[in-house]
């Protein structure tokens, strides 16, 4: 069981930066349907009222959130087919 920990680690740090690359696009479509901009607002942004800045960074955390969680899973469901041991 502790083997299957081991070998999963490397494929954990990958899913986890293609789950940021997919999170990170499907951010950016999410905010062009919110406010029909191409950009979201950083916290720094002096011209965006508190409002969208505040409602970005809430949009943005719940789908980085999701993404990760469902890339994350599927990797071990993925891996216990493989292994036959759930990795976590």
């Amino acid at each position: 069981m502790k083997g299957a920990k081991i070998a999963y680690k490397p494929v954990g740090l990958v899913l986890g930066a293609v789950s940021g690359m997919i999170a990170g696009a499907a951010f950016r479509q999410t905010w062009k349907l919110i406010e029909g901009e191409g950009d979201a607002p950083d916290a720094l942004d002096e011209g965006r009222p508190w409002g969208q800045i505040l409602l970005a960074a809430a949009v943005q955390g719940a789908v980085f959130s999701v993404v990760k969680a469902a890339v994350e899973r599927s990797g071990a469901q993925v891996t216990r087919r493989v292994t036959g041991t759930w990795p976590a």
